[in-house]
């Protein structure tokens, strides 16, 4: 059976509820769970997909010296600007950030 769309899924189920197939025929040959059959068949609309709050980074505290290091280092000698290692090992050494991975700090400075 090819690929459909949940409206479309909700509307297969209830035609071929009111066709007279029961629940569990409707399972079987949609391959869905009851909970999905009675709500097809209750509802012409599917509900909403749960908006997720989002999630800070481990990142998250350190930013403002990033950024602000960054921002210095824009005025500084090409040969004296923070490498993302150096950055890395001040953020150890100075900060104590333990638990952020360094790829973590590259793709933020990236």
């Amino acid at each position: 059976m090819p690929r459909q769309t949940k409206v479309e899924l909700y509307a297969a189920i209830r035609r071929d509820a009111r066709a007279g197939l029961s629940g569990r025929a409707l399972q079987r040959k949609y391959g869905v769970g009851w909970r999905t059959v009675q709500a097809a068949t209750n509802t012409a609309w599917p509900s909403e997909r749960k908006k997720y709050p989002t999630r800070g980074s481990k990142l998250d505290p350190f930013k403002p010296f990033i950024d602000e290091v960054l921002r210095t280092d824009l005025r500084a000698p090409r040969r004296q600007r923070h490498t993302i290692k150096r950055l890395y090992a001040r953020l150890l050494d100075e900060h104590g950030m333990d638990d952020v991975a360094y790829q973590t700090l590259r793709d933020y400075v990236a």
